[in-house]
């Protein structure tokens, strides 16, 4: 999204084949920007903060599963000289919009949704103007929302947040020389209508995707892994952190700096797990900054010795499944046993897990957290929906069954 609006060609390596991506490059295009693809590298020619282009009176645009090219390509639709429309699937039509419309609407923008609230969004381009927002809720997605639209608007845009999300746009905008500045109590402003640099950037391993094969390693008795080249932004490790209290044995080697972000290689060796204290407690602060690995967790919870626990976290009933309540499901499909709350769950271990079918309900991170308790469990394990692991993993299921050895992940 930033290079489609940087003033030249930007080259990006290391972009993901999932779906979420190709959603956001498929809406790039359709704005008129040029996207060259091969083996090597994307491309992007940008045309600057107000070069999107529409032949159409209303440009239609599909977001797919991808609630990060829903929220965050709105704030720069805000300010274009058209008019568009941005959609998605069911599951995308189910995740509140309100969070971004509200502050988008402040600085100018007419946004039209469903029930005030949804899917599909129409929105009108007009002369934004910067705001000071604070927002109810840490996400990344909102901040970078409102960011991206201070972009394209007159004056100083400020953003604060209950605790600190993901940093990764802020680091990419002062790659690319936005007048950005962040101080120590997290308040970001940026300085609007200052042209964006085009920048060539290596994108690096994802966590998230990481953390799946960090957990089998960690669980799986007599386990090994080496997985190079991880992000490891002090926004991104939490999960990792959770890990190692709980005594997962994860050694950083070769860690250096690329872009503003931190990477490195991870070695994982299993051994026994277990909560230090009666109980782990995971509530406030840190959520943010595990909300996409708490499916896996929750499995990774079942053979740690002692009681986890999640709190503060809502809102994982508005992902792409009711997380919660897919989680608690899909543990007790296993034989397993879960404590529900409104905003998490507790889990006792270690537990006996047995063979069952898993209903993912189109969620990926449910698909491949569940794949991952089929490892650990007796019998055979059925995911149900299983390719929706498309929208951030496609090569998941090769990828875990070179780790495993044959036999082990059917298709």
């Amino acid at each position: 999204m930033l290079a489609s609006i940087a003033s030249g060609t930007s080259r990006v390596t290391g972009l993901a084949s999932s779906a979420d991506c190709r959603a956001t490059l498929d809406c790039i295009r359709k704005l008129g920007i040029e996207v060259e693809e091969n083996e090597a590298a994307i491309v992007i020619h940008g045309e600057g903060l107000f070069g999107y282009r529409s032949s159409e009176p209303l440009v239609h645009l599909d977001a797919g599963n991808s609630g990060s090219t829903i929220r965050m390509l709105s704030g720069l639709l805000t300010g274009q000289r058209f008019a568009s429309g941005i959609d998605g699937d069911a599951s995308l039509r189910r995740r509140p919009m309100a969070r971004i419309i509200e502050p988008l609407s402040r600085m100018g923008a007419r946004i039209n949704a469903r029930d005030n609230n949804f899917a599909p969004l129409k929105i009108h381009g007009a002369a934004l103007r910067g705001i000071h927002y604070v927002s109810p809720v840490a996400s990344a997605q909102v901040k970078s929302c409102v960011l991206l639209a201070g972009l394209l608007a007159e004056g100083r845009t400020t953003f604060s947040e209950p605790a600190q999300s993901r940093n990764h746009t802020e680091l990419m905008l002062e790659e690319m020389g936005a007048h950005i500045v962040i101080n120590d109590s997290g308040l970001i402003s940026v300085e609007g209508l200052h042209e964006l640099n085009p920048i060539d950037y290596n994108v690096p391993g994802d966590v998230s995707s990481a953390a799946f094969f960090l957990a089998a390693a960690s669980i799986l008795p007599k386990s090994e892994l080496l997985i190079n080249d991880v992000n490891l932004n002090p926004t991104r490790i939490a999960f990792i952190e959770v890990l190692t209290s709980l005594g997962a044995r994860i050694e950083k080697r070769n860690v250096r700096t690329q872009h503003g972000e931190p990477i490195g290689d991870l070695v994982v060796t299993s051994r026994p797990l277990r909560s230090e204290t009666p109980a782990t407690i995971l509530s406030g602060a840190i959520i943010p900054n595990i909300i996409d690995e708490i499916p896996i967790l929750s499995v990774v919870a079942t053979q740690v010795e002692g009681r986890v626990e999640v709190r503060d976290a809502g809102e994982l009933r508005i992902k792409e499944s009711d997380r919660i309540r897919t989680v608690a499901e899909g543990i007790r499909s296993l034989g397993g046993e879960i404590e529900e709350f409104e905003d998490g769950f507790a889990i006792d271990g270690p537990q006996k897990l047995t063979g069952g079918r898993i209903e993912s309900e189109g969620d990926h991170r449910i698909a491949m957290a569940f794949a991952i308790a089929g490892l650990i469990a007796e019998g055979t394990t059925e995911i149900a929906d299983a390719d929706c692991a498309n929208v951030s993993f496609p090569e998941f299921y090769e990828t875990l069954a070179e780790a495993t050895g044959p036999g082990v992940i059917e298709r």
